[in-house]
């Protein structure tokens, strides 16, 4: 079917980029009408194309999970694509290889992994040339994947990014016959107008086409009851709220665990080792120590609190809002480290490590408070590195903005900041008693354990799980 599958491709791309253009400038112009060239593209193409919905046994317990960007770092996606794979699913999972998925997904059988490659576009000219040849191709290489792929029952897509994937994937469904599943986790304009300014042209098409094609979806899942009141109010989409949730690998780690940890991480980071002396005579790191009697292990008395901050060094985090209140692998991380690297701190050390994703829940079930510096782009969607660290019962000082209030709850499970004189406030009176249990981090510590709630296996059971029985 590959050669089939290209002309496919070749054909069906002109045809909905084209449309899809023709229509985000039309409806712009505000003229009726802005799907008609799409629906006509997608009929042409499934009229001449009958073949690709033809079904076999396994057809209906087929699903492609879609995201285009790196899988893993989607945490959201492979855990559908887990829960997919626990429910008897075969489980194709499209994405780019940029890090290594997380050991359970690579070990599913049910779950295979196709690679695509992130298209650049034109690397000369004009930045709109340069975006429009790169959407292009990009949809080429998407659609010619998607198209030969065994007939999937669904295809649940991450948006965003949502540009060209949404289209393509809608045009596929349409052909197959596929069930088409929109995650919201954002909107993709929004984070471009991060970087480019909301005013920008190529802002305002990718809202036009946020806008145009999010309703054609059959079923839409969100992270946010604000999204989704949002979604349903200005855009016409009726969704689900799937709340995120940590997965059953995020937990408080054992002492024994911890130690582990931070042995590995002393190779490469120096902050994690012990002094000299203490290294000698014991095997020992700033935090803990094995006791050579009876090979136990315990935290020391003298350690430092060790506080976590997880970031993908991107414009929606500002870092020196922590940088600042500690003085008194993304396109932001060499800015950061050059300012971490002009700072005289005396009695705070800073690391910036990369870890592997076994190594990640690890760490945060080892600290002792989180602090998050994301700000939602749209204001409707929130920190899953959050749910990550509440799952490990690990306290939070969260940087305010609108809807935040759905996963933290001030002076419960941690404290909300809205500068970084606030966060120094907050980080001196949490920290006053430490290594201590007494104070108020002892006390969001033990909430958090006290009030533990749904894991994502149920939850993804009660509100996903029946989308994909529903009658298409």
């Amino acid at each position: 079917m590959a050669p089939c599958g290209s002309t496919v491709a070749l054909l069906s791309v002109f045809s909905v980029v084209f449309a899809v253009f023709v229509s985000c400038f039309v409806a712009d112009c505000g003229v009726t009408g802005p799907g008609v060239c799409l629906a006509v593209a997608a009929g042409i193409l499934s009229m001449c194309w009958r073949g690709l919905r033809q079904r076999d046994a396994g057809s209906d317990r087929r699903v492609c999970v879609l995201v285009l960007g790196d899988i893993g770092r989607s945490p959201r996606m492979q855990y559908h694509a887990l829960s997919l794979s626990k429910h008897g699913y075969q489980v194709t999972f499209v994405g780019f290889l940029d890090s290594k998925p997380h050991q359970d997904v690579l070990k599913e059988e049910k779950i295979r992994i196709v690679g695509i490659s992130e298209v650049k576009g034109l690397r000369a000219g004009p930045k709109l040339l340069t975006y429009v040849t790169k959407t292009v191709v990009q949809s080429v290489q998407l659609l010619h994947v998607l198209l030969s792929l065994e007939l999937q029952a669904h295809i649940l897509m991450q948006n965003p990014p949502g540009l060209p994937g949404i289209a393509v994937a809608w045009l596929v469904c349409v052909l197959r016959g596929s069930t088409f599943i929109i995650d919201w986790h954002n909107y993709g304009y929004t984070i471009m107008a991060l970087s480019l300014g909301a005013s920008h042209p190529l802002v305002r098409l990718a809202k036009r086409y946020e806008h145009l094609l999010g309703p054609l979806a059959s079923h839409s899942l969100c992270v946010t009851n604000a999204m989704k009141d949002d979604l349903q109010k200005n855009w016409g989409v009726e969704a689900t709220t799937l709340y995120d949730r940590p997965a059953s690998i995020f937990r408080e780690t054992p002492l024994d665990l911890q130690h582990q940890l931070f042995l590995k991480m002393a190779d490469t980071q120096p902050q994690f080792r012990a002094s000299g002396s203490d290294s000698e005579e014991t095997e020992a790191t700033v935090f803990t120590v094995r006791n050579p009697g009876d090979g136990s292990v315990t935290l020391r008395s003298d350690r430092p609190a060790l506080l976590i901050s997880s970031t993908s060094w991107t414009e929606d985090e500002d870092f020196s809002i922590l940088l600042d209140s500690l003085q008194g692998k993304g396109p932001q991380k060499e800015h950061y480290k050059k300012l971490i690297a002009s700072l005289r701190l005396e009695r705070v050390k800073i690391c910036t490590p990369w870890l592997e994703a076994e190594d990640y829940p690890l760490l945060l079930g080892s600290a002792d408070l989180g602090v998050c510096l994301h700000k939602s782009s749209s204001g409707l969607d929130l920190p899953m590195k959050v749910v990550d660290m509440f799952g490990c019962c690990l306290p939070v000082c969260a940087i305010h903005f609108h809807c935040l209030q759905e996963l933290v709850e001030h002076e419960v499970n941690g404290l909300i900041f809205r500068d970084s004189a606030e966060l120094a406030q907050q980080l001196k009176s949490l920290l006053s008693q430490f290594p201590s249990s007494d104070g108020r981090l002892g006390v969001f510590r033990r909430n958090l354990r006290a009030s533990r709630g749904q894991r994502w296996d149920d939850n993804w059971d009660q509100n996903v799980l029946p989308l994909l029985a529903a009658p298409r």
